[in-house]
Formats: C-alpha cells, sequence, structure tokens
C-alpha cells in the first residue's frame, strides 16, 4: 500500500486526491477528494499569458493543499498542469511558484498524456462490467480542452482539441468583458460551429464511431448529470456512475443556454464557479453525443486525478 498525492491543475479548477493505492488489488482508497475554482486559464486565449490575480488565485490553492498533503503523510506528489498552462508564455511564473509551495515541480504535460490519464482514472473500475460494451470513447471535456480516448484495456487513440467551458465562453460569449446572459443565437452558433470543427479534428485521429459506451468526465458532465437528477446538492455518489440519455442532455443544454445568470445560480447543485461557464460545457457535450450517435453519456467522478495518482502506485 503506498500514500500518494495528485494534483490536477487545470483551466478552471485545480483539484487535489490523497489516496492509498494497493497494486496488488487495483484498489485506490480516497483519503481526500478536493476541487477548488480558480480560472487559472482567465484570458489566456485572448492574451497568451496567466494573469497575475489568477496565478494568486491558484497559489493560494496549493498553500491549502500542502497542509493536507502534509497532514496525511503522504510518501509521494505528483502535480500535473494541463491545458491554460501549456498555452500560457509565462507559465515559468506559475512552474516557479508550484515549487516553492509544494516542493515539486508542475509538469505541464501533453493532451495525449492528459488523455492517457483521464482513461485510466475512468475506467479501471469498469473493466468487466457485463452492462457496458467496449471499447469505451471517454471524453473529459474541461476549461480550456477537451480529450478524446478510444479504448478497452488499452488505450487505441486519444487526442486533444482546444475546446472547453472556459475557452468557448470566453472566445464566443464575453462582449465588453461581460459574459452575454444569455447568449444570442448568433453567438450559440458560432460556438457550435467552433465545437464542430474541433470534433472534426479529433475524428482524424480518434475513431469517434467505433465506440460502444461513451464515458463523460470533469465539472461540465457531472453538473449536467447533477441537474438531470434534480439533486438538491452536489452528490459525488449519485453522480458517479449515473447515466443521462441524449435527450435530457439537449433538454438541459438548451435550458442553460436560455436562461440568465441568475437562474442558473439558483440551481442548488451549481458550484458557483460554473454558473458562467456551464452553458458552454454542456454544449460540447450535447455535440459530441450528437457526432458519435451515443444513447447516453456514463457520467464518472474518477478521472485523471486518479490517473496521475495511480501512475505513482
Amino acid at each position: 500500500m503506498t500514500r500518494v498525492a495528485a494534483v490536477d491543475c487545470g483551466t478552471n479548477s485545480i483539484r487535489l486526491l490523497v489516496a492509498d493505492a494497493d497494486p496488488r488489488t487495483g484498489e485506490l482508497t480516497d483519503l481526500d477528494r478536493r476541487m477548488t475554482i480558480v480560472r487559472l486559464g482567465q484570458g489566456v486565449d485572448r492574451t497568451g499569458r496567466l494573469a497575475p490575480e489568477a496565478l494568486e488565485r491558484t497559489f493560494a490553492a496549493c498553500r491549502e493543499y500542502a497542509e493536507v498533503v502534509k497532514e496525511h503523510g503522504a510518501e509521494r506528489l505528483r502535480f500535473v498542469a494541463t491545458s491554460a498552462s501549456r498555452d500560457a508564455e509565462n507559465r515559468d511564473d506559475f512552474v516557479r511558484g508550484v515549487l516553492d509551495i509544494l516542493g515539486v515541480e508542475p509538469e505541464v504535460i501533453s493532451g495525449d498524456q492528459e488523455a492517457e490519464f483521464s482513461f485510466t482514472g475512468a475506467t479501471k473500475e469498469l473493466t468487466g462490467r457485463a452492462d457496458l460494451d467496449t471499447p469505451y470513447l471517454v471524453v473529459d471535456i474541461g476549461g480550456g480542452s477537451t480529450e478524446f480516448v478510444v479504448g478497452d484495456d488499452h488505450v487505441r487513440a486519444a487526442r486533444s482539441v482546444d475546446v472547453g467551458c472556459v475557452r468557448m465562453t470566453e472566445r464566443h460569449l464575453v462582449r465588453d468583458g461581460a459574459v452575454t446572459d444569455p447568449p444570442t443565437g448568433a453567438q450559440v452558433a458560432a460556438m457550435r460551429a467552433d465545437i464542430e470543427a474541433a470534433l472534426d479534428l479529433a475524428g482524424r485521429t480518434v475513431p469517434l464511431g467505433e465506440a460502444r459506451t461513451l464515458v463523460g468526465l470533469a465539472g461540465s458532465v457531472t453538473t449536467v448529470s447533477a441537474i438531470a437528477q434534480e439533486l438538491p446538492e452536489y452528490d459525488s455518489a449519485a453522480i458517479h456512475h449515473s447515466r443521462v440519455p441524449r435527450e435530457r442532455v439537449r433538454e438541459i443544454t438548451d435550458w442553460l443556454l436560455r436562461s440568465t445568470h441568475a437562474e442558473r445560480a439558483a440551481v442548488p447543485s451549481m458550484h458557483p464557479g460554473r454558473v458562467d461557464v456551464i452553458g458552454a460545457g454542456a454544449l460540447v457535450l450535447l455535440s459530441i453525443m450528437e457526432r458519435t450517435g451515443a444513447e447516453e453519456v456514463v457520467v464518472s467522478e474518477h478521472d485523471i486525478l486518479d490517473g496521475i495518482a495511480w501512475s505513482l502506485a
């Protein structure tokens, strides 16, 4: 048994998992799992740089996580950074800050590496289930990018494309420094065209049509599941391995893109940091389901974070 700590720092959120990993049994026992919305990717698509206030929000979360890692006595720590820090000119400032706080250098991984971690984390528990056909298509809809991975007991093909809930919101739904609320039909159409072009790109590498089970990861997908179930609060146990039909995803997406900020914020399972970007994230999910013909999405709370933890075991 090895006690490990994994940090996944994306465009919208930074997450920590401290767990005991047993390579002999394939079990990962959570000790602490938490998430903080830091919006590290604020403005990166437009400026190419990490904003000072975004860096400070991220470093504040890192200081909190350093205390948790120390408290649990983790033997190994790995910090993985994804889309926003890949794109930023000043990512060295980010690297130095994390190293000073946590004592490890963040690994700014490629999209393909990100995809493999996501696939491992999402499918390790699903192996052998009679009710789910393979191959799986695992889609990790992040803030800045979306990863597509097709595989069964191993990864067959993977591709990362630059569409995510934050990037699409900032690129298409912001006017005069503020999110259009609700967006216009023209804005939604432009966003949809961008997503469809990215799906074309992903399909050149990943055989999207071969998948038999769609597995969806990350906050946009889990929030759609929470809304579909009309949960009175965010409940990871209820969301993990839930199934949401495509028509229900379409209904929710249509409502999110017609609603106001106040209406979305009033959803009891909605994290405040997702209120402005959830419409874009839901549209990415719906577009994937329509392109692949998936009748439902199997929602997983286990994702890249779990894959990083397993890499330490």
